[in-house]
């Protein structure tokens, strides 16, 4: 297995797919789709484009779908939801199908969605995420994050790191074998840095600050929790991401 960490879409070989993408956006849009499944949603279909995702999701009943809408870090007007996992209880969740469009993690995941797997990640189910590669060992993975609006985002970086550091802890493979490209020593370094204060890390991205403007506190603790959800969401159809059943 060789990880490779690409730290914004945009940064990506245009020539090739992995067998593995990853992508990542930690605030908020991985962290929200990985609350959505584990909370008893049906699936999480992602859109760049609003108008697309409002006529494509008219095709569901009311009771059956949920539209999720937003752009820098406000929710949309008219949609039922804007970003925040905190929203995604099972009461309003479970059963429904999530229509989301978010400013910067729906364009991750349509970069790498021609890859044979497709995951996403956040910190709150890294530990999913790393036991799905332990199991199928992956020829090549990318791990990519979402940035911000194409240029670069520790909260997305650091989390990149965590599945890096944990892969290489489980195996015998020596960081000089598994890493593909420098940023992985980089992700790791990062995570390992501020590992045991996220938060705060948070608090200094541009990212992290952007949301506290908009009085996301809750979120940002929420996102910066490891660990805490057993669910691993996985591309069923190009854009389509469902509830990974072990086998």
């Amino acid at each position: 297995m060789k990880l490779f960490v690409y730290h914004t879409p945009e940064l990506t070989p245009t020539d090739n797919v992995p067998e593995c993408a990853i992508a990542v956006d930690v605030l908020r849009a991985t962290t929200t789709m990985a609350t959505v499944l584990a909370s008893g949603g049906e699936a999480v279909q992602v859109f760049s484009d609003l108008d697309q995702l409002i006529q494509q999701s008219e095709s569901w009943p009311d009771e059956k779908r949920l539209r999720a809408g937003e752009r820098g870090g406000a929710k949309v007007p008219g949609f039922d939801l804007g970003n925040s996992p905190l929203d995604c209880t099972p009461e309003i969740v479970e059963g429904r199908r999530l229509f989301i469009s978010t400013t910067n993690g729906t364009r991750a995941l349509q970069r790498v969605q021609d890859a044979k797997i497709v995951l996403t990640a956040a910190f709150t189910n890294r530990a999913a995420v790393v036991r799905y590669l332990l199991e199928k060992q992956p020829e090549t993975v990318w791990i990519v994050g979402s940035g911000w609006e194409g240029s670069f985002s520790l909260e997305d970086t650091a989390c990149a790191g965590a599945i890096a550091h944990s892969v290489v802890q489980q195996t015998n493979l020596s960081l000089d074998e598994l890493a593909g490209n420098d940023e992985v020593i980089s992700a790791i370094a990062l995570y390992c840095q501020w590992q045991d204060n996220l938060l705060e890390l948070f608090h200094h991205a541009s990212h992290g600050k952007r949301l506290l403007r908009l009085d996301c506190l809750e979120d940002l603790k929420y996102c910066s929790q490891i660990d805490i959800l057993d669910v691993l969401p996985i591309q069923q159809e190009p854009g389509v991401l469902k509830k990974h059943i072990s086998s």
